[in-house]
């Protein structure tokens, strides 16, 4: 099985910015632990701060992967591009959220990619990416 994980804007700065809402661990530690959790599967990541790099990693990995995994950042509430994207391929999206957006600033509310993704996590931590995978690899 592979999975690959896609973060956005931003989530390069994972472990250093606003700690409150993200926590301390950068993203790069917390994925040797899903892949020590996951040994049985094939994890990929991909970080961008770059509609267009993100859109173009959907199409090259969307119809030959099981499932992706995509924390878009910003620009789950902007790009209807990235939205299309998703539309487009035939591996299952998850939308997935570090911090609980619902209890966020309100235009954190909507979501441009949920409608074209199998499901959403919000709100658990770094946990929300185990939990996709955890949908996927059951």
């Amino acid at each position: 099985m592979k999975i690959q994980i896609i973060n956005g804007p931003n989530l390069n700065l994972l472990g250093v910015r606003e700690k409150s809402i993200y926590g301390n661990t950068n993203f790069e530690t917390y994925l040797e632990e899903l892949k020590k959790r996951f040994a049985d599967i094939e994890i990929s990541y991909y970080q961008s701060n770059v509609e267009g790099e993100i859109i173009n990693k959907l199409h090259e990995i969307g119809f030959s992967y099981d499932g992706i995994v995509i924390n878009a950042g910003a620009y789950t509430h902007t790009s209807i591009a990235i939205a299309d994207a998703i539309a487009a391929i035939n591996t299952p999206v998850i939308e997935v959220h570090i911090s609980n957006v619902y209890k966020r600033e309100e235009f954190r509310h909507s979501s441009m990619l949920a409608a074209c993704c199998k499901g959403v996590i919000a709100g658990f931590g770094m946990d929300s990416y185990r939990l996709a995978i955890e949908n996927f690899s059951a």
